[in-house]
């Protein structure tokens, strides 16, 4: 068996030329160098990153390292195996910092791992160790934002309070309904036992300001400063912000800080192969916080333009797909072309019911070789059902897609535009569309795509919403739009958290959780 091994570790030794110069970086004559000790810091450290230490034998290396440093010389064939597990675990380290650990394709996502392809972890670790220092590659291998820095700043404050007492104990039941028929909730004023317990939980996690004078346990009612901390903290939980414990906000407060850690490391996992800052200018919707946001970037700062609310698709039939694609052109005063799903299943019984509501809201059918038929004859429908024909709705104050149109074509037909429903915009949980993404502010956001396009001020644009004829206009430098998924971010300095509307945390946990990773070499 011996000399079986001693076979295997020439051949690796042959086939990777590089590794025995890499090998011999690790040792400083018999004994670890510097940089053998800073690679078992960083790999004891994964979980600062989400990551898992275990994943890279950082226990046994740690302690092989320690023997190899303090206990007798190793001999060189221990040299040997110890600086090829060093040379594995860090490899696989870098790899993960920058690509992830899962295919995104295997959890909804759409997105290519850029470190699959374009990042070279034996190239990174070996211009490190010829550097005598790991850190370059390290943060050569994260995704360079801010927002992960700050993410991972989050972690670990979250990482730190799992443990606090102020979670051991449940808070007391809410006070019963003032009302038959409603449900139980702390309204503000209110007398209630669990003040104290709710203040402490609130001032850990940073809404009730260490200057703002907590509860003791006689107090009974609530109000004041209490009140206001709970309205901070439905804020960054996209909660209604009203300072009323409901069902939501109290669902919400019994969460403990390691959900929230681990929803901040599901998110630091997706970040790691999320196609971002693809160019100077950027949309991103954040499909759990409905919310989409315009970037810039200039001198490597990343500026935030636009932001605003969006509705996505619902949860139960139509998600909203993930994935990346150029905005190409802007349609103004768009017909909408009724997808075929929704004439069959939706449409078409809606019309039959009530015939009249296929001229009220502007409707009509494309037939074979593009006549157009604005009255609703008889037989017409059959045509849309078996696929002959198809239903359109007219530019309007009924058109569903609004007065503005955002393509960036994909094979699922979605696309951003405006709506005149726009009083589901005052939701706090918002998806409620088949999956195209409707916008709060189309004229902000189509001033930020057209920001380039020479003469499309704010005034050409609302001229163009409000105008008889559909235009489009094709742009002359493509933004990226990238649909993504994220329960956890840092916004203004405060951590926000959303629901997990399309489950996809718990598909991505558990896809984690059944990686079955290839052995590491042995240290010893």
């Amino acid at each position: 068996m011996a000399a079986w091994r001693a076979l295997a570790l020439l051949g690796a030794l042959l086939a990777a030329p590089w590794l025995a110069h890499a090998q011999g970086a690790w040792f400083d004559g018999p004994r670890p160098a510097p940089v053998a000790l800073e690679a078992v810091a960083l790999l004891a450290d994964a979980a600062s990153h989400g990551l898992d230490p275990a994943d890279y034998g950082a226990g046994p290396l740690q302690r092989a390292v320690q023997a190899a440093r303090q206990g007798p010389p190793p001999t060189p064939v221990q040299v040997e195996r110890l600086g090829l597990a060093l040379d594995a675990a860090v490899q696989r380290y870098l790899q993960h910092l920058h690509g992830g650990r899962v295919d995104p394709r295997q959890v909804h996502q759409r997105f290519k791992p850029p470190g699959r392809s374009a990042f070279d972890a034996a190239g990174a670790l070996r211009a490190a160790l010829a550097a005598g220092r790991l850190a370059g590659a390290v943060a050569s291998a994260v995704p360079q934002l801010p927002i992960y820095d700050a993410l991972r700043q989050a972690l670990a404050r979250y990482q730190e309070l799992s443990d606090h007492p102020a979670w051991r104990q449940g808070l007391p039941p809410l006070p019963p309904p003032a009302r038959r028929g409603a449900m139980a909730a702390l309204d503000p004023g209110q007398a209630w036992p669990g003040l104290a317990a709710l203040a402490a939980r609130l001032h850990l996690l940073g809404d009730l300001p260490p200057a703002a004078v907590a509860p003791s346990s006689a107090s009974v009612l609530y109000d004041g400063a209490l009140v206001e901390a709970v309205k901070a903290f439905q804020r960054r939980h996209g909660l209604a912000v009203d300072g009323v414990i409901g069902r939501a906000t109290w669902a919400a407060l019994q969460v403990g800080p390691a959900k929230r850690a681990r929803q901040i490391e599901l998110t630091l996992e997706r970040l790691r192969w999320t196609p971002l800052l693809q160019g100077p200018r950027m949309v991103v919707i954040n499909v759990p916080e409905f919310v989409l946001r315009a970037y810039e970037v200039h001198d490597g700062q990343v500026r935030v333009r636009q932001t605003m609310k969006v509705i996505v698709g619902r949860a139960y039939r139509h998600r909203t797909p993930l994935f990346i694609e150029p905005l190409r052109r802007i349609e103004f005063r768009p017909f909408w072309n009724v997808p075929a799903a929704i004439a069959r299943q939706e449409l078409v019984p809606q019309l039959r019911r009530s015939p009249g509501h296929f001229e009220a809201a502007g409707y009509e059918v494309v037939g074979p070789g593009g006549t157009v038929s604005s009255a609703l004859r008889p037989g017409l429908l059959d045509e849309v059902l078996a696929g002959t024909a198809r239903i359109r709705q007219r530019p309007g104050p009924h058109n569903a897609l609004g007065d503005v149109k955002f393509v960036f074509p994909n094979d699922d037909a979605i696309y951003l535009h405006h709506t005149p429903a726009v009083g589901l915009f005052q939701r706090d949980r918002r998806d409620f569309s088949h999956g195209c993404i409707r916008v709060e502010q189309p004229v902000a956001l189509a001033a930020f795509v057209l920001a380039r396009q020479p003469g499309w001020d704010e005034a050409r644009i609302r001229a163009a919403m409000a105008a008889e004829n559909p235009s489009t206009v094709t742009l002359d430098e493509p933004v990226p739009v990238l649909i993504a998924y994220g329960t956890a971010l840092v916004a203004q300095g405060q951590e926000r958290f959303f629901d997990d509307v399309y489950g996809y945390d718990d598909v991505l946990d558990r896809a984690l959780r059944a990686r079955r990773l290839p052995p590491l070499p042995a240290p010893f």
